[in-house]
């Protein structure tokens, strides 16, 4: 601002000289001028009033002064005497300018210009008593030459007086910006108003400050609340600016991400997978968007929306939530659906076929009793499996179930062995039983049904003549219920699937010993549901070791 002013004061300053020499030029050029023509008149009208008295004797006798030049001239404009020249050599003058009015008039005067040498010849011409014309010269320079004389001069004195306005405006400039550069902006109401004019500009600033003071706090406000509602919510947000580089992030979504820091950067610096890419772009595109991907394992819903400013999209916000556990629950519920259909299928299949046979009485006499006994044996197992499925979706839902209890080990150890003991029998599988520890703290139902399942499955997947060790003890607070088999073993990349519903290591083996495949299942959330757990080691064709282990009871 300084700058400015000071290049208009000294821009106003040269106009204003420049000017004034120019009209100061042409006013004295015109006052000369006509000066110096009054002077030449002067000197003609003498001239003629000589000439009528002595004729052509005063003019030899008079004597002229620097460049004037005098001339005598009859009334036909034949010049009769010339103090310059010989007058028989020079033209006939009937039709100059000065010659021609001082004959009409009694006196004329005219000028005429050399553009050659820049000199003006002023005439003054003035009529006789008998009628001849005398005529009075001078050159002189003309009004250029005059100033083309003087411009070193004005020259000089035009600097001089442009660089003292400089300093003069350099001081004015400075006068007037010091009132405004010494306003303070962040408390203009502390400033004193110099100008009467800065009173208003004061005011203004003061409540402008105060609004925007307001609007600060408010905005700082938004943004701890904003950053202590995001910071603390397990699901990542991720705001992105229009060009797709971040604004803002939580600790949540560096975290899902597993990135580091990156305001300012782009959003494909996060994740450059293409579900993320496109949420991305569909929300700044002005669309709603939701899309699921899957990084490190884990799967993630990823939800878009633009941010809108005057209908424009500005930027977009992504929320990215871990739903891998749903995933998981939404695929072993798809998973559940399907083998329930197919288990429930199969053993009512044949229950259809078999009878269908009898009814329609193809069926040898002798054969009645075999069909009958497929069917009994294709519903026990149709009954097993409902009973298993009516289980697991009890443990799962936390259906309401008995008082838990302090039960007696040795007793209820007892009634599975004497109940599994025929099916060992049929296999010659041996039995042992070793109780060191006396009690077992749950639910009896719950507890009765695991330990048989364990019981079960080492008869079902042992080897003919095999051994099974069921052994109760007390380890670290907890009871441990330990079932040994030595049959045929389950290989290592199997093992950690064998607790998931209706999975089976030899389906066919499986189905042939009617097994339900919840057996495991049920065993493993009866654990959960007393807060306790269980864990599975074997080795194939050496045998399979499942240990349950059960807190005690509470104090």
């Amino acid at each position: 601002m300084t700058k400015r002013i000071f290049r208009v004061l000294v821009l106003s300053a040269a106009v204003v000289l420049v000017l004034s020499v120019c009209i100061s030029y042409a006013v004295f050029s015109v006052y000369f001028s006509a000066q110096n023509e009054r002077e030449l008149l002067t000197c003609a009208r003498m001239a003629a009033k000589g000439v009528s008295l002595s004729g052509k004797d005063y003019l030899e006798q008079v004597s002229l002064s620097g460049s004037m030049r005098l001339t005598w001239i009859d009334a036909d404009g034949t010049v009769l005497h010339d103090s310059k020249q010989d007058e028989s050599t020079m033209e006939n003058h009937a039709d100059r300018p000065e010659f021609i009015e001082a004959v009409k008039t009694g006196e004329g005067v005219s000028d005429r210009l050399s553009k050659t040498i820049g000199e003006k010849t002023v005439n003054a011409a003035c009529l006789a008593d008998d009628g001849t014309v005398v005529r009075v010269s001078e050159v002189r320079q003309s009004s250029w030459g005059l100033f083309l004389s003087a411009a070193v001069p004005l020259l000089v004195v035009l600097s001089g007086l442009l660089m003292l306005s400089a300093r003069f405006a350099k001081r004015v400039a400075k006068s007037l910006v010091s009132p405004l550069l010494a306003i303070d902006f962040d408390h203009p109401e502390r400033t004193e108003a110099t100008y009467e004019e800065l009173s208003p500009i004061l005011r203004q600033l003061s409540d402008q400050n105060k609004r925007i003071r307001a609007q600060m706090e408010t905005l700082r406000r938004n943004q701890q609340e904003f950053a202590a509602i995001s910071e603390n919510m397990s699901e990542g947000i991720v705001v992105v600016g229009r060009e797709k580089e971040v604004l803002s992030y939580n600790t949540s979504a560096l975290k899902l991400l597993g990135t580091k820091t990156v305001t300012g950067a782009s959003v494909l610096t996060l994740n450059r997978s293409e579900p993320f890419f496109e949420a991305v772009q569909k929300a700044l595109s002005g669309e709603h968007c939701e899309k699921e991907m899957v990084h490190d394992e884990r799967t993630y819903r990823l939800i878009s929306n633009p941010v809108l400013e005057q209908a424009q999209v500005v930027g977009a916000v992504l929320i990215m939530l871990d739903v891998t556990e749903q995933a998981e629950s939404e695929r072993l519920r798809r998973e559940f659906t399907a083998n329930v259909s197919h288990e429930l299928k199969t053993p009512l299949t044949s229950i259809s076929g078999y009878a269908e046979i009898i009814s329609s009485g193809i069926v040898k006499p002798e054969d009645v009793g075999r069909f009958s006994g497929r069917i009994y044996e294709e519903a026990q197992r149709l009954i097993r499996l409902v009973n298993d499925i009516v289980n697991l979706s009890k443990l799962d839902e936390g259906a309401v179930m008995p008082q838990k209890q302090t039960v007696c080990a040795d007793e209820m150890i007892e009634g599975i062995v004497r109940a599994m003991e025929p099916a060992a029998q049929k296999r010659g599988i041996t039995l042992h039983v070793s109780v060191h520890w006396h009690t077992i703290f749950g639910v009896r139902a719950i507890l009765e049904e695991m330990i048989q399942n364990m019981v079960d499955n080492a008869i079902k997947y042992n080897k003919e003549n095999g051994e099974v060790f069921v052994t109760v003890d007390h380890v670290d607070d907890q009871t441990r219920v330990i079932v040994c088999d030595t049959g045929i073993g389950i290989p290592l990349c199997e093992q950690e699937r064998v607790f998931e519903r209706f999975y089976r290591v030899d389906k066919s083996h499986s189905r042939a010993i009617g097994g339900t495949g919840l057996g495991l299942s049920i065993i493993k959330h009866g654990a959960l549901f007393h807060g306790g757990s269980v864990s599975l080691s074997s080795v194939p064709d050496q045998g399979t070791t499942i240990t349950l282990l059960l807190p005690d009871q509470p104090g």
